[in-house]
């Protein structure tokens, strides 16, 4: 019976340190966040999306399994700038986390890091649709941008797991390498959309915009968050036939048919962007930006 106590003792302090590599538990809002905290965590975290990239993360229903998830977080990512100001405070109220409240070391609002563009300029009125008084949260669109965000990331995690600080930062190095060739070769290969007009239905397109250099000609959406009307439809159709727009690009979660409306009078293509990254899916940040840049290269001019 000693034997058998003793071995199973020697068995559990072998299997203690590989069940610890797992234990730091991670949970971000977007699943782009999550695959940025799970190439620099590696087999020392646990991350989870609390969003689909399939879902708008301006509207995530507040279920109570992602409270739970919050409840074992240690650290929580979010974009901020009120992206998720609709849903996640009522979670961290039901997760009872005191680790991941704002204020505390594992609430981290990875808008920080970024240079933020379309920052209001004075007092911001709902009259004006969704707009951010911050900023414009959609940063995640542009890999450079990401880039600061995963140094961010890396850091907090080391602060929070010291033990674990070596292989956080060879992590980081890593991917930011091999993200930075990635993001070459994509602006490489991307070039002739420099200099493009293109319409975009909702205003989350800035930052793709402005790292692969076309320029927004219209939005679909007259107001962010508001419906489109004839109207102004009508606006955007002249725009597009004035600027001989060939693109309209649009989040695969909004609905196309405006979209589809306005190409189809002004023979433009519509290309559906994935809205992140699939995380879930296995596919990393860099596979995400790579199949977005690929969608508008086969759409043509």
């Amino acid at each position: 019976m000693r034997k058998l106590l003793a071995a199973l003792a020697l068995l559990a302090a072998l299997l203690l340190p590989r069940a610890s590599l797992a234990a730091f538990r991670v949970v971000a809002t977007v699943p782009d966040l999550a695959a940025l905290a799970q190439e620099v965590g590696g087999e020392h975290v646990k991350v989870t999306s609390l969003s689909l990239h399939t879902q708008d993360p301006h509207f995530v229903d507040a279920r109570p399994n992602l409270a739970l998830e919050l409840s074992k977080a240690d650290l929580l990512l979010l974009v901020g700038l009120d992206l998720e100001i609709g849903w996640l405070p009522d979670l961290l109220t039901g997760s009872r986390n005191a680790r991941i409240q704002p204020g505390a070391d594992g609430y981290l609002d990875c808008s920080q890091f970024v240079q933020l563009l379309e920052v209001p300029a004075g007092q911001v009125s709902r009259a004006e649709g969704d707009i951010h008084p911050g900023g414009n949260p959609h940063y995640l669109y542009d890999p450079r941008r990401a880039e600061v965000v995963a140094q961010g990331i890396a850091a907090r995690l080391a602060k929070l797991d010291p033990a674990n600080a070596g292989a956080y930062a060879e992590n980081l190095a890593t991917m930011l390498q091999r993200l930075h060739a990635r993001r070459t070769e994509l602006e490489a290969r991307a070039a002739a959309l420099v200099g493009q007009p293109v319409v975009a239905y909702h205003r989350s397109m800035p930052y793709l915009a402005d790292w692969l250099g076309f320029e927004l000609a219209a939005h679909i959406e007259p107001k962010p968050g508001i419906p489109p009307t004839p109207a102004h439809v009508a606006r955007v159709l002249a725009t597009m036939k004035h600027a001989h727009v060939h693109l309209v690009i649009q989040e695969g979660y909004y609905p196309t048919t405006t979209s589809e409306l306005v190409a189809g009078q002004s023979g433009a293509h519509v290309v559906a962007l994935p809205g992140g990254t699939n995380f879930q899916g296995g596919e990393t940040y860099g596979d995400f930006i790579a199949r977005m840049v690929d969608l508008m290269l086969e759409a043509g001019p």
